[in-house]
Order: structure tokens, then C-alpha cells, then sequence
């Protein structure tokens, strides 16, 4: 986590700086996430127990890998644009003003971008210790360690 500015109070959340590096995920699923910024809104005001994030998605790019956590909650709003919400049961899509909702050990999700244009949404999440993120598409598993992330293979290797 970055350390929050001085009495910074507002930014404006499109402006605010991008993660330097583009995604936690070992290779190959780490370049999957080619074209996706996600700007840590909570980081620069020394929010620590839970993250809100604005991402841009320009077409064709995906949120994550489909996913879904042991012990965070996590929330979606669309800013901008159009976003399609994969999900366990089919897909939905979202414009301007919608939102969704992922309780814990819930349904299975990721967005992509499937329209022409750039999308943005807020992102937020929970940051309980304990959490563990099952990739039902993929093999990949990742725990929580702290603040990082340990990815393995779905037998408990390394990546």
C-alpha cells in the first residue's frame, strides 16, 4: 500500500495515479490483464480495511480472471461505458449507474469490455486477513499473506 499524502482530502478518482504494475497474477494470467488500469482510490487516503478502486476498461480488456473470494466482499459500479458481468449462471450487461454485489463464497464473476468505447467502474473490496481466491476457469489459487497475494497451481505448487 502506498502511504497516503498529507491532508489530502479529494482527488478526482479518473486522475488519481495507476498501479505501476498491472496485475498480482503469475504469467501466463498476468498479461490477460493487458490494457486494464486500476487506479487505488482507498491507498492515497490511508484506507486500510477495505480498497476502492477506479478501473478503465477499454475494449476487450477483462477485470480479472473468473474468481470468487473466501472471506471478501466485493462491490461493482459502472461509471462509464458498457461492461458485460460474467457470471456462474450467464452473463448481464451493465451500463452507467448499475451496480453488483459479490458476498463471499458467492457466484463465480469477472467483467470484460466487450463494446467499442472505454468503460470505467468503482471497484470495492474488503481487506480481511484470511482471504483465499478460487479461479474455477483456471489453474490458480491465491491466499492472502498480509498485504500480498501467494499464487499456486490448483495441487498446491508453486508458480
Amino acid at each position: 500500500m502506498s502511504h497516503p499524502q498529507r491532508n489530502l482530502l479529494a482527488v478526482r478518482a479518473a486522475e488519481a495515479p495507476a498501479r505501476t504494475r498491472p496485475s498480482n497474477y503469475p504469467e501466463p494470467f498476468a498479461s490477460m490483464m493487458s490494457g486494464r488500469i486500476k487506479r487505488p482510490l482507498g491507498d492515497l487516503f490511508g484506507i486500510q480495511s477495505f480498497g476502492a478502486n477506479h478501473v478503465t476498461l477499454p475494449p476487450g480488456a477483462v477485470s480479472a480472471l473468473h474468481h470468487r473470494h473466501s472471506v471478501q466482499d466485493e462491490f461493482v459500479m459502472v461509471l462509464t461505458g458498457e461492461i458485460t458481468l460474467v457470471h456462474d449462471d450467464g452473463e448481464l450487461v451493465m451500463t452507467p449507474g448499475m451496480c453488483a454485489g459479490f458476498p463471499r463464497e458467492g457466484t463465480a464473476h469477472h467483467l470484460v469490455n466487450r463494446s467499442n468505447v472505454e468503460a470505467t467502474y468503482l471497484e470495492v473490496g474488503d481487506r480481511q486477513s484470511g482471504d483465499s481466491v478460487s479461479y474455477p476457469r483456471d489453474d490458480l489459487e491465491a491466499v492472502r499473506e498480509g498485504t500480498s497475494w501467494r499464487f499456486t497451481h490448483k495441487d498446491g505448487q508453486p508458480y
